[in-house]
């Protein structure tokens, strides 16, 4: 998990969105015949260490390309919000000084909120932006917006499950943790975890929720106080240089009754969701960014060194939203669907490997030989997997 929240709006009536980078504007047609963006170009985005300058603060529904350049000295990212300014709709990041990257965001009429996030920390740099009725239908009909909506359905039914398991299990490890039955609690954690990995994006899509249920310790902000998964993840598996000093009772019954009330709050927020085709590609994404920019790093369970649960997580989870739209896929590019079938296959095949008994090896009993080659797999699935929105949508 990543502190910047990383998600697709798992909001509802209000977001209808396609968010994806690198494509090609030239052919991403809007529902009026162009590209859809303010004027029929891009909405140019340069983002400083001071400054987020945007060409234009609204546009026509439809088709958006927000094209994103980076012209300060550190490395920055780009967001577009729901009006709350928590939900993410869309978003660019690991944006370099003077690169450019394209977002773009199939989005329904409504009031946004832009961001850039300089050093990819805090709030970032805000503005309203405005998304007027074009007059025109958003997003796909027929019997392709017939399969899509089958797939939506199957997904929110996936997403409730998910969650209901994440409780579950977070209940029992809440109680272990408050028993002090230490040994159970860390055979538990990873486990209990790959609940919330598999249906990341969408917990990470309530901006309130999962910094108190997964921020991690490099990610707190001054005078941020640490609770959730890793705090008690640092107390079970605690630094052995003796700079740490134990939890009190007290303490280690606050982050566990804590955690158990904001799980069921997540139970309670995702069991009336709906959602959107673009949400399913996009997440999908985004959980194999999830992959690329923590867990194969080993940032992400920095004292349990449990990645690979997580990585294992986010991979079935990007794997079912891949799998309940690849048959509205195979009806505008089957090919890509065969591509990202093979390469999944590939990623399990290889993360099979390094299965165990009762899990799979821990992050530092891997070689750098075999952290490159999961880092290569996961790459060669990220590619393609980056065009399944747009395929399925546009």
């Amino acid at each position: 998990m990543n502190h910047r929240y990383r998600a697709f709006a798992a909001a509802v009536a209000l977001l209808g969105v396609t968010a994806c980078t690198d494509n090609n504007p030239d052919t991403a047609s809007g529902t009026d015949g162009t590209d859809g963006t303010a004027g029929g170009a891009p909405v140019a985005v340069s983002s400083t260490a001071t400054e987020c300058t945007l060409s234009a603060t609204e546009a026509p529904s439809g088709n958006l390309v927000f094209e994103v350049t980076n012209d300060g000295d550190d490395v920055t990212e780009f967001y577009l919000l729901a009006s709350d300014g928590l939900r993410i709709v869309g978003e660019v990041e690991n944006i370099g000084p003077g690169l450019t990257r394209k977002l773009v965001v199939l989005a329904q009429p409504g009031d946004y909120i832009t961001a850039c996030k300089p050093g990819m920390v805090g709030e970032g740099i805000r503005a309203d932006f405005t998304v007027n009725d074009s007059g025109n239908e958003v997003g796909p009909t027929g019997e392709r917006a017939e399969l899509l909506s089958v797939a939506t359905t199957q997904y929110a039914a996936y997403v409730k499950d998910q969650a209901e398991q994440l409780l579950a299990k977070t209940r029992e490890f809440a109680d272990l943790y408050r028993n002090g039955d230490d040994d159970a609690a860390r055979a538990l954690y990873a486990n209990a975890r790959m609940h919330w990995e598999r249906i990341e994006p969408v917990a990470e899509s309530f901006g309130d929720l999962d910094p108190r249920l997964d921020l991690r310790e490099a990610d707190l902000e001054d005078g941020q106080e640490w609770t959730g998964w890793h705090t008690i993840e640092k107390d079970l598996w605690p630094p052995t240089d003796g700079s740490y000093t134990a939890l009190s009772t007290q303490r280690r019954n606050e982050l566990a009754d804590q955690l158990v009330a904001d799980t069921e709050e997540l139970v309670e927020r995702v069991g009336g969701l709906s959602f959107t085709a673009d949400q399913l590609g996009n997440g999908a994404k985004e959980l194999l960014d999830e992959v690329a920019t923590g867990k194969v790093t080993g940032e992400e369970e920095a004292w349990s060194h449990t990645d690979l649960w997580d990585f294992q997580a986010n991979v079935d989870g990007a794997r079912i939203a891949f799998e309940d739209l690849r048959p509205a896929l195979d009806t505008t590019d089957a090919e890509l669907g065969t591509t990202l079938e093979k390469r999944f296959t590939e990623l399990q095949s290889l993360l099979d490997q390094y299965k165990t008994t009762d899990g799979w090896k821990y992050y530092n009993e891997l070689t750098e030989a075999e952290v490159k080659g999961l880092s290569d797999a996961v790459n060669a699935l990220s590619e393609p997997l980056s065009e399944l929105t747009a395929a399925v949508v546009l």
